[in-house]
């Protein structure tokens, strides 16, 4: 089964949903059947690359509310990724144009490094307080997944992957997405939000019972002789055994 994953490195809710979807999924008996791919969506396309205002600004700004109030808001989201083991630094954060991280993303993809791309950068943004915009920060982050600081460099200098970017922005948008996190399994059922580690769990099993094989019974476990069949080949007439078997 195919998971796919909408989010941007600049959600609070990404980082918080990744943690209990994979939660839910160490608990899921066929776990390592499972293929699960980050895709691109940015929340705000127009986002400065070095921003005027921190991150409790930019809240208090967009929502007409106090910094305090803001800060207050960052708090509770503190809290919540503190019980799932992550660490929250809004104060020193750095709420740049996510682009260029989503680019990296696709980049680390070539060589099967989406997943660890994603991690290292939500961890950059939210617990190490790094500026995600810029370029030294990707490629050290490309660097520490093992992949070519310099090849990196050079795609982040160029404009490689932004179609696919913004080409994955649009598709989340036509699957029915209007915010992130977003899961789509199997592109049969979507997971909008960062849902408990159970929901995720109970589709996966949903998805899991839906698509499984069919389980071949095997005749001599069954007291059964062998049953007949027809194939390209015939159907086993004129067989001397065929009537033994009826």
């Amino acid at each position: 089964m195919k998971v796919e994953v909408w989010s941007d490195i600049a959600c609070p809710f990404c980082y918080i949903g990744k943690r209990r979807f994979e939660a839910g999924l160490a608990k899921f008996a066929h776990k390592d059947e499972i293929e699960v791919v980050y895709r691109s969506f940015q929340l705000d396309p127009n986002a400065d690359k070095e921003p005027a205002l921190d991150a409790y600004g930019l809240v208090a700004k967009k929502y007409g509310i106090s910094r305090e109030q803001s800060i207050a808001m960052h708090e509770n989201l503190v809290n919540q990724a503190a019980e799932l083991g992550l660490a929250y630094n809004f104060e020193h954060a750095y709420p740049a144009n996510s682009l260029d991280a989503h680019r990296l993303i696709h980049f680390a993809g070539r060589y099967g490094k989406r997943t660890e791309a994603a991690e290292q950068l939500f961890k950059a943004y939210f617990t190490d307080s790094k500026h995600v915009g810029r370029l030294e920060t990707l490629i050290a982050i490309a660097e520490e997944i093992g992949l070519d600081p310099k090849e990196a460099e050079a795609v982040l200098r160029s404009d490689e992957f932004k179609a696919e970017v913004e080409a994955e922005c649009r598709e989340a948008s036509q699957l029915g997405a209007n915010g992130v996190p977003f899961y789509v399994i199997n592109r049969k059922y979507a997971v909008a939000g960062a849902q408990p580690s159970e929901v995720f769990l109970d589709v996966l099993e949903k998805c899991w019972e839906e698509e499984k094989p069919l389980i071949m019974l095997d005749p001599s476990s069954t007291n059964s002789n062998t049953g007949q069949v027809c194939t390209d080949d015939g159907c086993g007439i004129g067989d001397p055994n065929a009537e033994k078997q009826q």
